[in-house]
């Protein structure tokens, strides 16, 4: 599969956040992948939560902004997602980045959005209150997968949370990509030749535990005065915004208390990948005091570790799952004497730093930046290939039989006849016209003429058939298929299919038109390629030309000619079924592609031709055989076999791309059992082949769009296909124009 799209919903740079700062590294990494910069590839975005106290400029890769605090920007994000060509959404989460309480208004877009999601969990508590136990347990449910950084928050999501073992997939924090060197190099930048460096970095605020870093240096300075302690960042921006720089002040004054004015040295501000690279390249030793045990990831953390720091830390979960093995020294919460006697053993010997200096680069080879990436773009692909579970499984609302409209039939024709395809809701000059969807438009004008008596349908009926008319080649005595926008053929003859349902189409207008004028061309037409017909060899094409043989003679049932091919073309149909099907395959052939039903439909009229009944059986035992094959076990709804590969005999059915001309030839499958058999059963299938429409289908998602009265044109991993085309809108017109002819 090909790498999806992907929209990254986080904070993003410039803002001074952690979350950004990540985000920004595994899209830049990502989209490298494909040897193209973040702000020039059209296929990642970002979607930033903003502090709107915060003046900020976002770079051209922040796509749309979500106010933190205005719920309706969450709603308005998820529409935006839901019309934009995107895969797959990422959504980076943390409680404090969002809005609501423990940041729920991130529920809102992600209950509206129509996209696999895929969520990196930055906290995970083993103690959270009710409120943040339910929003992270929603937010799991919401996504395809959840990414944790440490392998102690994925038991806890499985413990705590309840979160399903198969949906949780742990993947490192990424860590920059540079060489194993000696600290020296660096060193004659900051004038700290001859010194020993230890390095704090991030961004500042209570909650750190810097205090005991410093009283930690401070009983090891008189020993090892060659050592300096450097603080590097920005004091947090909600530290600030709250209490300014008095926790940075304590810190210098506790500094100047110990005696360590001049070897505690502050670099208040936020810098760069490169100046942090050079900053962590510096730096001999690293260190995060961090004073709680409940911490699950650590950027900085993984960075030292990725340039190969020695690193002192206290034992925090992500701690001490990334410093095991020798990678690192652990030293007590909140005791300096514990942090200073384990840097004590590196400055003591340096045999024993510089093994643990490589233990920990060496580790870091697989978490660097673009292995990280590969990872996350695994992840993307098996989202967008089975879709969000969480939509899968939840129950549909209410179905609502909609009012039958022609407004998008109306729209997508012009005095040619109809255009094939549609980008979203609008016409596609480009792509012209077909035989296959005017055949499709003549008949369903006609039979919803027969029904309604709506004689201002006329006219698309002419138009269409007109256009076959123009598509029958007189020396092939064949319909071409393919008519470009400048009304230039682009084949000599269609397809086997596109014969068929031109003949369907022209029996359809022979039976129900209004008058001899219509009639009689249509009669012209079906005459004239008639001869054609005896050569073909696909089941699919047989299906069609049995149905409009049937339909023909409904008229005229002395055509001794048309009976003569129906009834040819049904024993051909049922010998190909008698030949291939088994126990556990009960088909015409070795798969299953797209308009299977059709066969179903045909082998049901073939059987009441040719032996008054006994064959019939055949033709509903194969289309119950193929709703049973199509039907997901877990929800009852109906899942189609996908054109992403299809379903060969023995193998898998493809899950996606499900397409909407299978459901209405099912229905209308069904919908000829039910007449055949006056059985009711086949009414119930008949609702559940039409509620796949509106939503009851696997992704839970309506396919028919109420504003446009059109039928979106598929059913794919990451939501619905955003255009409406001519198959697709007529599939769902035709199946509305059964469900309204039986009452149902």
């Amino acid at each position: 599969m090909k790498c999806p799209s992907v929209a990254f919903i986080s904070t993003a740079l410039p803002r001074m956040c952690g979350i950004a700062t990540f985000t920004n590294h595994i899209a830049s990494s990502f989209s490298m992948l494909s040897g193209i910069p973040l702000s020039q590839n059209p296929r990642v975005k970002l979607i930033a939560i903003h502090n709107p106290a915060e003046n900020l400029r976002y770079p051209p890769e922040v796509e749309f902004i979500i106010r933190q605090p205005q719920k309706k920007d969450y709603i308005e994000a998820s529409e935006f997602l839901n019309i934009s060509q995107v895969d797959v959404v990422c959504l980076q989460h943390e409680y404090g980045i969002f809005g609501g309480d423990d940041g729920r208004y991130i529920i809102d877009l992600l209950e509206n959005l129509r996209k696999p999601v895929v969520t990196t969990f930055h906290t995970v508590l083993q103690n959270p209150s009710p409120g943040q136990k339910e929003v992270l347990k929603k937010v799991s449910e919401l996504s395809s997968y959840v990414i944790v950084i440490a392998e102690k928050a994925k038991t806890m999501l499985q413990e705590v949370y309840s979160v399903p073992d198969e949906k949780i997939l742990h993947i490192y924090h990424g860590v920059p990509d540079v060489p194993f060197m000696d600290p020296n190099f660096y060193k004659d930048q900051f004038n700290f030749e001859g010194k020993r460096v230890l390095l704090t970095f991030g961004l500042i605020g209570p909650g750190k535990g810097i205090e005991y870093a410093i009283d930690a240096v401070s009983l090891v300075a008189q020993k090892y005065p060659q050592l300096v302690y450097v603080i590097l960042g920005a004091t947090h921006p909600e530290v600030k915004k709250n209490s300014g720089e008095s926790y940075r002040l304590s810190l210098q004054k506790r500094a100047e208390e110990n005696g360590l004015k001049d070897k505690v040295i502050f670099f208040d501000r936020f810098v760069s990948d490169e100046q942090l690279s050079e900053f962590l390249l510096m730096a001999d030793y690293y260190i995060t005091p961090y004073p709680h045990k409940e911490q699950i990831s650590s950027g900085t953390l993984s960075f030292a570790l990725g340039c190969g720091k020695a690193i002192v830390s206290t034992p925090y979960w992500y701690a001490e799952e990334l410093l095991a093995d020798g990678r690192g020294l652990l030293a007590d919460f909140n005791d300096a004497q514990s942090m200073a006697t384990c840097l004590e053993r590196y400055l003591s010997s340096e045999v024993e730093c510089t093994q643990h200096r490589k233990r920990a680069y060496q580790f870091g080879r697989k978490m660097v930046w673009r292995e990280i990436a590969h990872q996350y773009v695994k992840t993307f692909q098996m989202a967008a290939e089975t879709g969000s579970p969480s939509k899968i499984y939840r129950k549909p609302t209410a179905l609502i039989i909609p009012e039958l409209k022609l407004d998008h039939l109306r729209r997508m024709t012009d005095d040619t006849g109809i255009f094939q395809h549609c980008i979203y809701a609008i016409p596609w000059r480009e792509h012209g016209y077909t035989t296959d969807d005017n055949a499709r438009a003549l008949r369903f004008v006609m039979r919803y003429y027969h029904q309604y008596k709506d004689d201002s349908v006329l006219d698309l009926a002419y138009t269409y058939l007109s256009f076959l008319e123009n598509s029958f080649n007189k020396e092939k005595k064949r319909f071409r298929n393919l008519l470009s926008y400048d009304r230039k053929w682009l084949d000599a003859i269609g397809s086997e299919d596109c014969q068929g349902r031109a003949m369907a189409a022209l029996a359809d207008v022979m039976v129900l038109a209004p008058n001899p004028s219509m009639a009689g061309l249509a009669k012209e037409l079906f005459d004239k390629a008639l001869d054609s017909l005896a050569s073909f060899k696909s089941p699919r094409a047989w299906s069609w030309v049995i149905a409009a043989t049937d339909r023909y003679l409904k008229r005229f049932g002395g055509a001794r000619e048309v009976r003569e091919l129906r009834d040819n073309m049904s024993l051909k149909l049922i010998q190909a079924f008698e030949n291939n099907i088994s126990d556990d395959w009960y088909w015409c052939e070795d798969y299953l592609t797209y308009d299977n039903a059709r066969m179903c439909k045909a082998l049901i009229i073939a059987g009441a031709v040719t032996d008054h009944g006994e064959k019939m059986v055949m033709g509903l035992k194969s289309l119950e055989w193929l709703l049973k094959v199509q039907t997901n076990p877990k929800t009852g709804n109906l899942s189609i076999v996908g054109n992403e590969g299809w379903m060969k005999r023995g193998g898998e059915k493809a899950l996606f791309d499900q397409q909407p001309i299978e459901l209405a030839a099912l229905l209308s499958a069904c919908h000829e059992a039910y007449k055949a058999t006056k059985d009711s059963k086949w009414l119930v299938e008949m609702k559940r082949c039409f509620n796949w429409f509106l939503g009851a289908n696997d992704l839970n998602t309506p396919l028919y769009d109420f504003s446009t009265n059109g039928c979106f044109d598929g059913l794919h991993a990451n939501g619905v296909s955003q255009n409406q085309g001519a198959e697709s809108t007529l599939s769902w017109l035709g199946a509305l124009l059964r469900m309204n002819e039986e009452g149902l």
